[in-house]
Order: structure tokens, then C-alpha cells, then sequence
């Protein structure tokens, strides 16, 4: 609704590395191109942010999503650091982050996609999610799909080196420990 606010906000690799504007890989975060956009990625977060939240705590939550963040812009940066036309905003990094957060700890939770009354185990989601996210990235298109891959690989990773339990969990579930 404020295309100043957007504008200042948004990543744009070649501004960001140019100009030293640093503050647009988190910023970039709180800016949408839509409501929809914004909807999307906010209802994911409702679902899913609660429930991790719980089960790693706030302190852990808030670090998974700011640094999810930050990872989930970095191929964006690298890929685009010298296209001044490149620009990228939106929470989608961040929020794949906390929902490979979830599926990491939940694998075989159903989850049900809007619209389709059929559920499917999140590992499933998760797979077929990172290989369309693939494919997709590989057209041309304004979704930034290296966000959503980056943001996911992020989410596990965090949880595995930052959250104290989740690797024993991880070997537990799959009969290890």
C-alpha cells in the first residue's frame, strides 16, 4: 500500500551490496508484493509457528525465523549481486524455515493442503515442496523459489546444530537411539 515503504525495504542485490543497505535482508522480510502474499505466508506461520514455538521455545523460535531470514536471501544476493533490476521482498524464507522446523521434528504429522480434503505426511510435503521449489526455480517467474529451497535446507539445518534435542529426537524416531 506504501510503495516507499516497499521500496526502501525490499532486497535488491546490487543496491544492498553497492550501497552497504545490509538492513534489507531482514527487512525485506516485513514487506509483501500483495495481501495475498502476505496472507499466504502469515497462515502458514499461524499453523505451524505455534507449535515448534512450543516445542523449542521463543528464544530458539526467534533465531530459527531471523536467521532463516537471513539465509534464505543469500543466493539471492550472490545470484543477482550485479543485476540492478533484481529486487526481492517477502517472509517466504523465513517462514519455510520454521516449516521444515516442523517437519523435521513432525515428519509423519498430516498436514492437508488448502482445498484438497486428503492428508499427507509432512516428509512427503516436504519432498514434494523442495522438488517443485526446484523445478520451478529454473523458469523465469516473480516468485523467488532459491528462497523457499534455502529458507527449508536453513530450517533443518538450524535444528539439528542450534536445538539441543532435535538431532537425538531425529535418531529416535527413525529407531536409532
Amino acid at each position: 500500500m506504501y510503495p516507499k515503504i516497499i521500496e526502501v525495504g525490499m532486497m535488491m542485490p546490487y543496491r544492498t551490496i553497492r550501497k552497504k543497505t545490509w538492513y534489507e535482508v531482514i527487512t525485506s522480510g516485513f514487506v509483501h508484493g500483495s495481501t495475498s502474499h502476505l496472507l499466504f505466508n502469515m497462515f502458514t506461520l499461524f499453523f505451524f509457528g505455534p507449535v515448534l514455538e512450543n516445542q523449542i521455545g521463543e528464544m530458539q523460535f526467534l533465531g530459527l525465523y531471523f536467521t532463516g531470514l537471513i539465509a534464505s536471501s543469500m543466493p539471492s544476493l550472490i545470484r543477482h549481486k550485479d543485476d540492478p533490476q533484481y529486487a526481492t521482498l517477502g517472509a517466504s524464507g523465513a517462514v519455510e524455515a520454521v516449516l521444515f522446523g516442523f517437519i523435521l521434528l513432525f515428519p509423519f504429522e498430516p498436514l492437508y493442503l488448502m482445498l484438497i480434503p486428503i492428508e499427507i505426511p509432512a516428509i512427503l510435503f516436504g519432498v514434494v515442496f523442495i522438488g517443485y521449489s526446484i523445478y520451478a526455480s529454473k523458469k523465469e517467474g516473480k516468485i523467488n523459489h532459491e528462497a523457499h529451497i534455502a529458507g527449508a535446507v536453513w530450517g533443518i539445518f538450524y535444528m539439528l546444530a542450534f536445538v539441543p534435542f532435535a538431532i537425538d529426537h531425529v535418531l529416535s524416531m527413525l529407531g536409532l537411539l
